[in-house]
């Protein structure tokens, strides 16, 4: 049974209250919930975790490499402004999805560069909490197709 890391950034603790015109009134509970039952489905184990702190998801990012086959991030606001993502991404050599709840290249202008997108993967964006299913789905191929 392969582990993948699910890591969330910051602020993402307050959803079901924050905004939830953009990010939906799905709690961060919820959406663990919803990706549990997912990796089930798919004879997968997660490790879901979030962090207000950008150095500790960077320690996590460089922990999946000896501990997980894969990861999706939802790097939240660090995905407009942290190099230092991209760079443990890059690092790690691992299978990674960039996921976001809300589609940000249809927000504010700040929001439409990812430092993030060239060092995964794949971007999925806009489908709410579903995205993290959708991500599920996409790192368990990107996996299968790893020598």
């Amino acid at each position: 049974m392969h582990t993948i890391f699910i890591l969330n950034g910051p602020n993402l603790n307050l959803l079901g209250t924050r905004e939830p015109h953009i990010y939906g009134t799905m709690t961060l509970k919820d959406i663990q919930e919803l990706c549990e039952k997912k990796a089930t489905a798919l004879n997968l184990q997660i490790d879901f975790r979030q962090t207000n702190h950008e150095g500790v998801l960077v320690d996590w990012i460089q922990e999946a490499k000896g501990a997980a086959k894969g990861l999706i991030l939802n790097p939240a606001a660090y995905t407009h402004t942290s190099v230092a993502l991209h760079d443990a991404l890059k690092a790690v050599d691992l299978p990674a999805i960039e996921v976001h709840l809300s589609q940000p290249a249809a927000r504010e202008a700040f929001r439409a560069h990812s430092y993030v997108a060239s060092a995964v993967n794949g971007t999925i964006s806009g489908f709410g909490a579903e995205g993290y299913v959708l991500g599920l789905d996409a790192i368990t191929t990107l996996i299968a197709a790893r020598p």
